[in-house]
């Protein structure tokens, strides 16, 4: 064959286009060789055979990357289930379940019922993970979620949104359906647990809000909290169904809170002082500094209407400062305007969340180095609950707070734990008594005996007595009676402004 003959052999066009339509990914694309065996019909078959192998290396990627790509969508629904699910104890988390309402409210738009949702608080974990540790907590969690499970139907959901708070959400069912649901979780909680060697309880406070169509899932969780909180208001453990005045209360709260920020820094906040009296001379000892919050529009708050929220809200701190400050500071006003009038006491309550206040005793000290006060002028009065259950950070601050040389006095005795094998323990000096125990003494001879035999234990532990609520002389010459050195109340004075108090200081004792 001649050079120009190999040129122009048409074996050579259709080897050509092959090559195009391989590369342009037909890998189907053959070149059918001739008869002649020789130099082209060798290079096509080659071609033939390349296209061949890439065809089979093709099938083989593209297998590898089918299988990759399941696995990654495997992987991606497995990260998505991670993400919705709480890793301790296998339930939904808040993420999913908000999904989950989300849903149940669109359902009900179309004709279904509208979904309700259960929030569950336990009333003791706190108590087990501090007592027994964390591993016995979680476990006592997952105990909770296998009891949550049983007790609700197939098509509901339970939800653990963090810590010891779980949710179940009811879809599709009545108003009694919902109740029984929710009151047999709480009978399913009751039941002890063994945890390890030690049996524990984990029962819950639970709110249950009913929805109605147009509710958006935001509105259903809150409402739901607002009736759990209600179920820990009153006594734990039990179950209540959300009312729309419970939604009032929370916002009066609420407006509450917003004014009591201004309140100090407003100058709405004063102090009056009730008498502290010694029962066998009727002299005035002492002074209790007492908080009220003139409201320009509300009048006169009492502060059984505002310390609680002050405490949840942390504003207590602020409060505290405040009520030690000017405390102090009339202290001093008294000592400069009639300065014979120097052997009396200051009373101030602190409450359990001001001992963790981190700058409490330097506040204490600083303040009455002042004001020139010496530190046993002033007392602060603990409930007994703190001073019971406190811990290293509170042990520190009371033993800082002795050190100091101010007294400690522990309040409302009787109203708590009121425990004997603590009492001897107790850092204090003096016990006020509550005034709830002497209520009926005067006609009960048997509330006699009980508070005599209160004293008496009070006495036996090396400590002394102020009884609070006298109002008759009849109730002060009983506690006299018994050995009672001191007494606040009525009978003695009400709380008035400190211009009252000088007067009272110099009143002659009042005798029984």
């Amino acid at each position: 064959m001649t050079s120009r003959e190999s040129v122009e052999d048409p074996r050579l066009q259709l080897l050509v286009d092959g090559v195009v339509r391989l590369a342009a990914g037909d890998l189907d694309a053959r070149i059918q060789p001739s008869k002649h065996r020789d130099d082209i019909d060798a290079v096509i078959t080659g071609v033939n055979l390349l296209a061949e192998e890439l065809g089979h290396i093709h099938a083989d990627l593209e297998q590898r990357v089918a299988a990759r790509t399941a696995m990654l969508r495997r992987t991606q629904v497995e990260l998505e289930q991670m993400a919705k699910t709480d890793a301790l104890t296998g339930l939904a988390n808040r993420t999913l379940l908000t999904e989950r309402i989300h849903g149940a409210i669109l359902s009900s738009t179309d004709g279904g019922k509208a979904p309700a949702v259960l929030l569950l608080d336990l009333d003791s974990f706190k108590a087990i993970n501090d007592i027994l540790g964390h591993s016995a907590g979680d476990a006592v969690l997952v105990e909770v979620a296998k009891r949550l499970r049983s007790a609700v139907r197939e098509q509901d959901t339970v939800a653990r949104l963090g810590g010891d708070e779980f949710a179940i959400l009811i879809t599709e069912a009545s108003e009694e359906e919902v109740l029984r649901i929710a009151h047999r979780a709480s009978e399913y909680l009751q039941d002890s647990m063994c945890i390890g060697i030690e049996t524990v309880w984990a029962m819950a406070s639970i709110g249950v809000c009913i929805g109605k169509r147009g509710d958006r899932a935001e509105a259903l969780m809150r409402d739901a909290d607002i009736a759990m909180y209600q179920a820990k208001a009153r006594g734990r453990n039990n179950v209540q169904l959300f009312q729309p005045e419970m939604l009032d209360a929370v916002q009066e709260r609420s407006r509450i809170t917003a004014e009591l920020r201004t309140a100090v820094t407003g100058g709405e906040l004063a102090l009056v002082y009730q008498p502290v009296v010694e029962l066998a001379s009727g002299r005035v000892i002492g002074v209790e500094a007492l908080i009220r919050w003139h409201h320009p529009v509300r009048g006169t708050i009492m502060p059984g209407s505002f310390i609680g929220i002050a405490e949840e809200t942390g504003l207590i701190f602020e409060l505290g400062r405040w009520v030690l400050h000017e405390g102090l500071a009339q202290m001093r006003r008294w000592s400069q305007t009639d300065p014979d009038l120097t052997d009396f006491c200051l009373h101030i309550n602190l409450s359990a969340a001001e001992l963790l206040r981190t700058d409490l005793l330097e506040d204490i000290r600083d303040t009455l180095a002042n004001y020139g006060l010496d530190p046993r002028r002033l007392i602060l009065e603990i409930t007994e609950t703190v001073l019971m259950s406190r811990e290293t950070v509170q042990e520190q601050v009371l033993s800082g707070l002795r050190e100091l040389g101010v007294g400690l006095q522990i309040d409302d005795f009787g109203t708590g734990y009121s425990s004997i094998s603590y009492l001897r323990s107790l850092p204090a000096d003096t016990v006020k008594v509550d005034q709830s125990l002497i209520k009926d003494m005067e006609s009960d001879p048997r509330q006699q005996k009980f508070v005599s035999a209160i004293l008496q234990l009070i006495f036996a532990a090396g400590l002394n007595a102020t009884v609070e609520g006298i109002e008759t002389a009849e109730q002060a010459a009983q506690l006299e009676a018994m050995g009672c050195l001191y007494g606040q109340g009525y009978f003695y004075g009400y709380p008035g402004p400190a211009t009252e108090i000088p007067d009272q200081l110099r009143r002659p004792a009042r005798r029984l």
